[in-house]
């Protein structure tokens, strides 16, 4: 069942497009990286299908009873972010805060889910610890338990492994293909090709040219074959 459906997109700042013409779908299940050039327009597009960007034409339609406020989001982290002097606790409960409303406590069954989903992610131990003082690694998992307290059906991830260590990148990739596989949607940005064709059911590639496919018709393509080698990517 389509959770997205986008249609003759069109991107860009002050009138200026730099997206034109984007069309794909996303199912529930689908693991969808999106791929390109730096300046392409990926994470701008992202912001788009979270609804914190207006497209300059075009249109993006929810299915599968999907809510605005119901999209998790792990955003790319800045300096402030990994300074941020709150509990691990507090981090993960306000993915809540979209769905709250007017109502200024959490209910129990939302502090239930948070500490399944800090569990889920491994960090339940860490649960009073202060965000700024864990590692890289353990900050991407904290935020991916935050995502999930937003969400039962799709996560919109921009570089998650972005500045992580080889063996914790493994573990993250790891972590985001078990949420695929217990049926989350994922919707990915990511920089490392070879990761991307390795993990992902479909490939979204913006730029000078849009392949929107399978992982497989993109291994086939032009373009597929052309940005592995610039990449180094391997299948």
């Amino acid at each position: 069942m389509a959770q997205l459906v986008v249609e003759d997109l069109s991107l860009g700042y002050e009138s200026q497009a730099i997206i034109e013409g984007l069309n794909f779908t996303v199912n529930a299940g689908d693991y969808l990286c999106i791929v390109g050039e730096n300046g392409s327009g990926k994470t701008t597009l992202m912001k788009t299908l979270l609804n914190l960007k207006t497209p300059l034409s075009g249109k993006i339609t929810t299915g599968d009873d999907l809510k605005k406020n119901e999209i998790g989001y792990l955003p790319q982290q800045t300096i402030v972010q990994k300074d941020f002097p709150a509990s691990v606790r507090e981090i993960v409960m306000s993915g809540f805060q979209g769905q709250c409303g007017i109502r200024p406590f959490y209910n129990k069954e939302e502090k239930k889910l948070a500490q399944e989903n800090m569990e889920r992610m491994g960090v339940a131990d860490l649960a009073k610890r202060c965000y700024r003082d864990l590692s890289g690694g353990q900050q991407q998992r904290v935020l991916l338990a935050r995502a999930l307290c937003a969400t039962r059906k799709i996560l919109l991830l921009d570089e998650p492994v972005s500045g992580l260590d080889p063996k914790v990148t493994a573990e993250m990739y790891n972590l985001i293909s078990d949420l695929n596989s217990d049926g989350i949607t994922i919707i990915m940005i990511s920089h490392d090709i070879a990761a991307a064709v390795r993990y992902a059911s479909h490939i979204l590639h913006i730029g000078d040219t849009v392949f929107f496919g399978t992982r497989d018709e993109y291994l086939a393509s032009d373009i597929g074959k052309v940005f592995l080698l610039q990449q180094g990517g391997e299948k």
